[in-house]
């Protein structure tokens, strides 16, 4: 069910999760306040408690009460990536709920690149947690029409167009002398050792979201191979990578729907830049080896 503004903001006030659009992907969202639509959001997707969830605030200064201390890191870090596909991972305040953030001591929190987004935080008032509007594991959504079919039609959905990024946000860790990529995305190692003066690290977290090795699967086999067989349809991306990352997920799902088995020939590919966040989603996809 297609849903405006205000029937969006009604409808998470009366504890009903709604989908969202992003410029990363749709998220299936409900307010940081209310539990009972945060364990909803966890049902609907069936997404164990152990994988935390991102919030999604509208301004520096909503995201302020939310964590214990805004370092120096932070502060340069939001300044250069918000509004955008980053999130950043720091110790939380009590206004935050464990049940967010897997009872972990810290919290992922971003300012979404999206005027819908950003205007239903802002009438709301209340930041709202939100992962990938779709099924545990499954393909993230960058349409509208994504979530409608993942949920058959069962999810209200706030409809703000195609996804601009399409794949999920850059997450990052803190500490006093090093920024820790929990999860690779748009804005990659090269961007953030411009902005910080200490060490820039590749690591996994399970204070990050995405850290599975199975995860973007799209309901048929997936493969990558450069001998395909008869059965096999091709999955073709832009060789561009801005245009590859924002085409994966729709995709994915538009094989999918022809009910064979789909394949990648990795060397038509680079791997650079960002080719290296397009591969993390793409080998979490991959669902039979050759």
């Amino acid at each position: 069910m297609i849903i405006n503004l205000e029937q969006a903001i009604q409808s998470l006030k009366k504890h009903q999760p709604v989908a969202i659009p992003t410029e990363t992907v749709y998220g299936l969202a409900a307010t940081i306040t209310d539990e009972e639509a945060l364990r909803r959001v966890f049902e609907i997707k069936g997404r164990p408690l152990f994988d935390p969830l991102i919030v999604h605030v509208s301004s520096l200064e909503m995201a302020r009460p939310l964590i214990q201390n805004m370092s120096d890191h932070f502060e340069k870090l939001a300044a250069a990536f918000w509004p955008g596909p980053f999130t950043i991972v720091s110790p939380k305040s009590n206004l935050v709920s464990d049940l967010i953030t897997a009872n972990l001591p810290s919290v992922g929190i971003r300012i979404p690149h999206h005027p819908v987004a950003l205007e239903l935080i802002e009438k709301l008032g209340v930041p709202v947690a939100a992962p990938s509007a779709n099924k545990f594991k499954k393909t993230s959504p960058t349409s509208a029409q994504h979530v409608l079919d993942e949920f058959e039609s069962k999810v209200p959905v706030l409809d703000g167009g195609e996804c601009d990024v399409g794949i999920e946000s850059t997450v990052v860790g803190l500490t006093d002398n090093q920024v820790h990529i929990y999860r690779p995305g748009k804005i990659l190692k090269a961007d953030i050792e411009k902005i910080v003066d200490c060490e820039v690290i590749e690591t996994t977290s399970p204070a990050a979201p995405g850290q599975l090795r199975e995860h973007y699967q799209p309901s048929v086999p997936f493969t990558l191979t450069s001998n395909p067989t008869d059965e096999m349809t091709e999955l073709v991306l832009s060789k561009d990578p801005i245009l590859a990352a924002r085409e994966l997920y729709a995709k994915l799902r538009e094989l999918s729907k022809k009910g064979h088995p789909i394949y990648l020939d990795p060397k038509k590919y680079s791997n650079e830049g960002l080719w290296q966040s397009i591969w993390e989603r793409i080998e979490k996809a991959v669902t039979k080896s050759l």
